[in-house]
């Protein structure tokens, strides 16, 4: 594809140390570590309202799409627990705020619900909020809060936009692990219903998943052995979560420790902008 950018576009690649080049697919395969550190310590920023109501829930078939084609191909969805189910945007927010699921409750200052339009064709999942999201209750408010905003804005979309700009952000776990450690498989099955049925509300049209535990979170049930894939082997490929189009890319904490993998990211970028351009609006 070929992506055509302005002076303002070009600026925030040059400060993600990423050359402007317009890649046809990302070929770059580079394991990834195993866990990209949470968010670093940052100023704080204002929490973008949540303005706008998600779209109502449609039945609609669950379909893969082919990595090369983008063409749906059926796939079977575990079904909710009923009572999250039958939640709407506020009785979620609601059930996330008090859950006490697992002992994650226990250490948490604010549970990380998620920020940005709730119409937004675009949402981009993380793995956990780290300490200044748990202060905050906002996810990616740290340093690689910043570096995910310019990548963003380098492509047109913004947190704190609404409509064709806009963007969802959320986590695989609502609350922080303890000394930001890797989630738990326990952990990760407790939240997984919330997130689910945040895509089911939001229903956007492409994910864009960040990091190792929130590949694994996504694509469990249709990757085969995604717990001993390496990140960077996922890259470069059109994934599928409940109908779903993913791409996965590195998480910003990583990309701050390892600059020259910032191309990557941005050619994961331009592939989740190709894809997201095909999927038909809803």
């Amino acid at each position: 594809m070929s992506l055509e950018l302005d002076a303002r576009q070009r600026a925030m690649l040059e400060e993600m140390g990423v050359r402007v080049w317009s890649p046809l697919h990302p070929s770059g395969m580079d394991d990834a570590p195993a866990r990209a550190t949470h968010e670093a310590a940052a100023p704080t920023r204002p929490h973008a309202p949540e303005t706008v109501a998600p779209r109502a829930t449609t039945t609609r078939p669950e379909a893969q799409f082919d990595s090369q084609t983008a063409a749906p191909v059926p796939t079977v969805a575990s079904a909710l627990p009923a009572d999250i189910a039958a939640m709407d945007w506020p009785a979620l927010q609601q059930a996330v705020a008090g859950c006490q699921a697992c002992g994650l409750c226990q250490g948490r200052k604010n549970t990380v619900f998620g920020v940005g339009d709730t119409q937004a064709r675009w949402l981009v999942v993380g793995e956990a909020p780290g300490e200044n999201e748990d202060l905050q209750g906002e996810p990616f408010v740290g340093q690689a809060g910043q570096l995910l905003d310019n990548m963003l804005k380098a492509v047109g979309l913004n947190r704190g936009a609404t409509g064709a700009q806009g963007v969802y952000i959320a986590n695989v776990l609502k609350c922080r692990p303890p000394a930001n450690r890797n989630p738990q498989p326990e952990e990760v099955a407790k939240c997984e219903p919330y997130l689910r049925r945040q895509v089911e509300l939001l229903q956007p049209q492409i994910i864009l998943a960040l990091g190792r535990f929130a590949a694994q979170s996504l694509l469990q049930a249709t990757v085969p052995d995604i717990a001993t894939i390496p990140l960077g082997k996922l890259r470069g490929q059109v994934h599928q979560y409940n109908g779903v189009p993913v791409i996965v890319s590195y998480h910003p904490a990583y990309l701050l420790r390892t600059p020259q993998d910032k191309a990557k990211a941005w050619a994961d970028l331009c592939l989740a902008l190709d894809v997201a351009k095909r999927v038909p609006a809803r």
